[in-house]
């Protein structure tokens, strides 16, 4: 208990980061539809948002080598608050897209200062009430933080820096604690490949997984204005998704430890599938309907990345677990900067309902690939625990390989 306590400022970071980084991606998507930006420009902003995680994932470890941790966290923390600020004084979306850049180098920044911290101090006996926390913090912080567009006013300089105040006391509460920096954990290397030798199917997963979370998140709201929501209507339509993703964990653990997970992964895509036909041909819905298919939407799309990471370290040793975890964070990455401005692009072309068809579409080929993986090779009997993967940073599976060996 002593120990989970001293991590209260570690938990208390990743809601304030949450609260700021979870909720600028609407915020922006709302303003540029206010400022006149284009449909595709609005995607960009997304994609360059994970182009700048991916810097970060890459830039962190090593820039703790050298400053060790509570330096490197002001350093992510000042770049994302100066994204922030700049935003409503440059008005320009190539310039925003920039912006977008600095603010997920300090979302990944920050999260791998967090998660190598929390690392170092927990053991085996804790490890589990620690890691639960951490999700209920990060999954709690992203909720709400859907919900602060609903008093944010759209293309306002007092909102943007309001999310550039919440960046900065990100700050507050790992200057203020007693507890003594530990010491900087070697920096995991990427090798991608890595992923694929060990199941070419959980890489198509965690890549349609990013299809869906990142296209949702940030297009979201240019369907939810297309469909008549109002933009306090869109903050719940958006939360709806992530606390779809928050109830599905617990079914999609006990469905995939005890079946097949590669027809577990069938079956939510085909779910999904539906849930996206739903939503795209399904028209004339209340509000309170348009909720609904969000909640289904992210019941049936938000676990495919923690089975698809699960079933790939079925295939893994425990010392490939730390560089196995990267590599899917980095093929999550790389469909996650896609995925915007594609989604983007094709509502502009073909209206909101593309957004749901794009998405099937992945889901489609995560059915066919998957069927086929199962005449490749036969399943394994002996396989790790289905566990929420955040996707957070490169050095989570630092936190989560010890969870997943047999205990």
């Amino acid at each position: 208990m002593r120990l989970l306590i001293s991590m209260t400022a570690l938990f208390l970071s990743v809601i304030l980061l949450q609260l700021s980084s979870g909720g600028v991606g609407p915020l922006d998507a709302l303003s540029g539809i206010q400022l006149g930006f284009t449909t595709a420009q609005i995607g960009l902003l997304g994609s360059a948002h994970f182009f700048g995680f991916f810097i970060g994932c890459w830039w962190a470890p090593r820039l703790m080598g050298s400053v060790r941790h509570a330096r490197t966290f002001s350093v992510f923390a000042a770049l994302g608050a100066i994204g922030l600020l700049a935003h409503m004084i440059v008005v320009n979306p190539y310039a925003w897209a920039l912006m977008r850049v600095a603010s997920g180098i300090c979302v990944a920044g920050c999260y791998t200062v967090i998660e190598a911290w929390m690392n170092a101090k927990v053991s085996n006996e804790n490890r589990g009430r620690t890691m639960g926390l951490y999700r209920l913090a990060d999954l709690g912080g992203s909720l709400v933080s859907q919900l602060l567009i609903s008093v944010l006013e759209p293309a306002s300089y007092i909102s943007y820096n309001l999310l550039a105040i919440l960046c900065c006391a990100t700050l507050l509460p790992l200057a203020l604690t007693s507890a003594a920096q530990p010491d900087a954990p070697a920096a995991p290397r990427l090798r991608p490949m890595l992923a694929f030798d060990r199941s070419p199917l959980a890489v198509l997963g965690v890549v349609v997984a990013a299809l869906s979370s990142a296209a949702f998140r940030m297009v979201g709201p240019i369907y939810g204005q297309e469909v008549g929501l109002r933009t306090d209507q869109i903050a719940i339509f958006l939360a709806s998704f992530v606390a779809g993703g928050a109830l599905a964990q617990y079914p999609a653990g006990w469905i995939a430890d005890k079946y097949d997970r590669r027809w577990v992964l069938v079956g939510f895509s085909v779910a999904a599938i539906i849930s996206c036909i739903g939503t795209a041909v399904i028209t004339g819905l209340t509000s309170s309907q348009v909720m609904l298919t969000a909640l289904l939407f992210g019941l049936t799309t938000f676990p495919i990345y923690s089975i698809s990471s699960a079933h790939a370290h079925d295939f893994a040793s425990s010392d490939e677990r730390i560089e196995l975890s990267a590599a899917l964070m980095f093929w999550y990455a790389t469909g996650a900067i896609a995925a915007p401005y594609a989604a983007s692009e094709l509502i502009e072309a073909f209206g909101p309902p593309a957004l749901f068809a794009m998405i099937a579409v992945g889901h489609a080929g995560l059915i066919a690939f998957g069927l086929l993986r199962m005449r490749a090779r036969p399943t394994l009997s002996e396989r790790t625990p289905y566990i929420y993967a955040p996707r957070t940073s490169f050095t989570i599976g630092r936190l989560l390989g010890r969870s997943r060996d047999k205990r």
